[in-house]
């Protein structure tokens, strides 16, 4: 990758190094717990679907089950081995059991550790041959359909009803979008359980459910045949069901899942243990299934100034890019996220957009960067606002980002309708075309301003870890470090559902990805 910006190669080794001591303290933790969240989605890959009675699913069941009667702290493929090597049934049936109250697992809480889990490799192997299968379908596709050199264009659907945004979804990719994203419904992160079948009301969203997802790729799948051209399909891993939904996400072929770090600490006060032993699984699953997560380093511009706060961004990018190599994710795989935020009527403010753009393009040369679109400060003057993401696509276009969410006109006035969407996607068409090799043609000047302002947000960036790196990761988000929002260590939402590792505690689902991936890598 060229060095435009003339940044400091020694610097950005040492920023890496810091955030890999940061990551790695924190996976310190993360390796000796388990979560609710962690144990339900062993029990999904386990096959594990459907609600009983009272519209509870299956896998809460099960776990709520063991939390009241048994030891959680054994991991539940403890229990299930020995479940179904003594009844001789899947554990489907054994779940329907459970939640009938005819079954209880706590007999099982004294059995000698579990050797091999015999017993459940059939299970396993059945679901992981399903996401093996749907790797290989998307690898057709984009083999047969080519990839873009010009970033994706992505915009987001978010009705409410999931058949009105499979029209929707449609729409856009006749219009020439790339990517769909299917917005969640708002709250969906707090919920300690993932909702059942296709949902038709939601706020601000559509619920993030299995079948919801079977749908919308099922409609995207057949919107790609007719373009010629594969259309990716995106929703959340996020929240108290982060690995929950990552699974289902790998099971129905979903290509990009939200899936960052910190954001769900910060912006919805999950608890910061929680999260990130959750994350951890989630990524790993993300890695096996080669899905593109998406960080969220875009929102702390929404709450910190642009300007000014625009080293915590690339300093969370390189937390979460150590993250994400902890849980062996490829760079090709790590979305790492960044915004176009800074005051419209600061003097020269498209330069200081286009030096950040152009040094994370620089710093992260592999990774499928995800740029969003100006919101902190649209207005309602649509035709103002169509100039600012005019701005934003040239700069998208000239450093050349990957995944390219699209600003709508009418963002600050009310949800976007097709049409303003339509706008966006010919907008976007038109400055892909007319600057795309402008990137190439232009050089910075190494006293000027672009270069200048690259140079101090990386040297800020690199005080900053080497503070992290002191406090640890806890107490820097404790200190408000990220979006200038603080958090409390055992505060927030979750910390109940995290739980101590047993001496005795395995989970062969994640021992079996982990060292497939491992293999396959060599």
């Amino acid at each position: 990758m060229e060095n435009k910006l003339l940044l400091n190669q020694e610097t950005i080794a040492s920023c890496r190094k810091d955030a890999k001591k940061i990551a790695d303290q924190v996976q310190s933790y993360i390796d000796k717990h388990t979560t609710v969240a962690v144990e339900r989605t062993v029990l999904r890959l386990l096959g594990i679907d459907g609600v009983d009675e009272f519209g509870r699913p299956l896998v809460n069941a099960v776990i709520d089950h063991i939390v009241e009667k048994a030891d959680l702290s054994l991991g539940v493929s403890h229990y299930m081995h020995y479940a179904v090597k003594e009844s001789e049934e899947t554990p489907q049936e054994i779940s329907r059991r459970i939640a009938n109250k005819t079954l209880d697992l706590s007999v099982y809480q004294t059995y000698s550790p579990v050797i091999k889990h015999d017993a459940l490799q059939p299970f396993i192997e059945k679901t992981l041959a399903r996401v093996d299968a749907m790797k290989e379908l998307r690898k057709g596709w984009i083999e047969r359909t080519g990839k873009k050199d010009t970033p994706s264009k992505y915009v987001i659907v978010a009705t409410g009803n999931i058949y009105e945004d499979m029209k929707q979804a449609v729409s856009a990719a006749k219009k020439g979008a790339d990517i769909i994203a299917v917005i969640r419904s708002t709250g969906q992160s707090l919920l300690d359980y993932v909702p059942f079948g296709a949902t038709t009301e939601g706020f601000g969203g559509t619920y993030a459910t299995q079948e919801n997802f079977r749908l919308m790729r099922q409609a995207l799948d057949q919107v790609s045949e007719e373009e010629n051209r594969y259309i990716k399909l995106v929703n959340y891993a996020s929240g108290l069901c982060m690995p929950e939904i990552a699974a289902m996400g790998a099971i129905e072929r979903l290509d990009m899942m939200l899936n960052d770090s910190l954001y769900g600490i910060i912006f919805r006060d999950i608890n910061m243990k929680r999260t990130l032993v959750d994350q951890y699984f989630s990524r790993v699953i993300s890695s096996y299934a080669e899905i593109i997560i998406n960080t969220g380093e875009d929102n702390y511009l929404t709450t910190s100034d642009a300007f000014d706060h625009a080293h915590t961004v690339l300093a969370s990018q390189f937390i979460n890019e150590q993250f994400a190599k902890n849980a062996g994710m490829k760079e090709s795989l790590m979305g790492l996220g960044h915004a176009y935020e800074i005051d419209p009527n600061m003097e020269n403010s498209f330069l200081y957009e286009l030096a950040q753009a152009e040094m994370a393009r620089e710093i992260f040369p592999n990774s499928p960067l995800k740029y969003m679109p100006p919101t902190k400060h649209m207005t309602g003057d649509i035709f103002k606002g169509c100039v600012q993401d005019a701005l934003f696509n040239a700069v998208s276009v000239s450093t050349k980002q990957s995944i390219h969410l699209l600003g709508m006109m009418t963002e600050a006035i009310h949800t976007p309708f097709m049409s303003d969407r339509a706008i966006a996607l010919n907008i976007a068409s038109y400055i892909e075309k007319a600057f795309k090799n402008f990137g190439d043609d232009i050089q910075f000047k190494p006293d000027g301003i672009i270069v200048k302002r690259a140079q101090d947000v990386l040297s800020k960036a690199w005080h900053l870890l080497k503070e992290i790196k002191e406090e640890g990761l806890f107490k820097a988000l404790e200190k408000g470090r990220f979006a200038e929002i603080s958090r409390k260590e055992d505060g927030g939402k979750g910390l109940h559902g995290v739980f101590l590792k047993h001496q005795n505690y395995q989970n062969p689902i994640l021992d079996l990805l982990k060292s497939r991936m491992k293999e396959g890598s060599r």
